[in-house]
């Protein structure tokens, strides 16, 4: 099920997927595009309806919405009215690496928006001895050692595998890099953005997952990220790199439920 909100005084037509039944959770999607088949994602809709918008210019017909932003201050306030548009009262907030920045610094602008607060490798915290890898830049042929722990494994190939029809494979990736390229006009440079200075501002009970061998975010910044924000707790996984929901699943969602219950 799908709902489009022209926001932003009707600048931007916002599409938001929803999954499941339940109390309300906004997820919002990493780097690479809203992936309805995300493993964390359908757990959660088997407990919340989950309402999952789609970053600007990567819903399919409106690749160019993405120019009506004039900056990251947009961005943040893009996803609150549509929060309020949903007629959300104080829902969970889940998201992961550019989506976790996002899901931060959207708490941080508005405090009493979130119940609980989810982030998954977020990205948006800068330590000269651990520099962040700029994803956009990453080769092809690198990405899965990037992204995972075990590039070989089965979750690796499994979110990675294209699909074998020559117009479908071209299609889906046309598609991850148009996303990569949305998110990653706002992404970079983020310390630019001024997180870090925002972070005391988050007032609900936050989870940090990380996984221990991520290679594009040191999971060092699990504690940069809970040294900030007062009510939060890291889970570091072991043998996992930045797509805990996809490498290290059962542990991932083990974590999660026990935060949210």
């Amino acid at each position: 099920m799908t709902t489009t909100f022209d926001i932003l005084g009707g600048r931007i037509s916002l599409r938001v997927q929803r999954f499941g039944e339940g109390e309300p959770l906004l997820y919002i999607h990493p780097e690479g595009g809203l992936a309805p088949r995300d493993p964390l994602l359908t757990h959660l809709a088997e407990r919340y309806t989950v309402f999952a918008p789609e970053f600007p210019g990567t819903t399919p017909g409106d690749p160019y919405a993405i120019h009506a932003l004039d900056g990251w201050t947009d961005v943040v306030l893009a996803y609150e009215e549509v929060t309020r548009r949903l007629g959300l009262e104080r829902p969970v907030v889940v998201g992961q690496s550019f989506g976790g920045m996002l899901a931060a610094d959207l708490a941080a602008h508005f405090p009493a928006l979130p119940s609980r607060l989810v982030l998954v490798a977020p990205v948006g915290l800068w330590h000269d001895d651990h520099p962040v890898v700029n994803w956009t830049t990453v080769a092809p042929d690198k990405t899965a050692g990037m992204l995972f722990h075990d590039p070989a494994g089965d979750a690796a190939k499994a979110a990675l595998t294209l699909p074998t029809d020559p117009d479908q494979m071209r299609a889906v990736l046309l598609a991850r890099v148009w996303s990569m390229a949305c998110t990653g006009r706002f992404a970079w440079p983020f310390p630019d953005h001024g997180l870090r200075g925002r972070l005391h501002r988050v007032a609900a009970p936050t989870l940090v997952v990380w996984g221990r061998d991520d290679r594009i975010v040191d999971a060092a910044y699990a504690k940069e990220f809970t040294a900030g924000i007062a009510s939060s707790s890291a889970t570091v996984i072991d043998e996992c790199g930045h797509v805990p929901q996809v490498e290290q699943y059962r542990q991932t969602a083990a974590a999660v439920d026990a935060f949210l219950a």
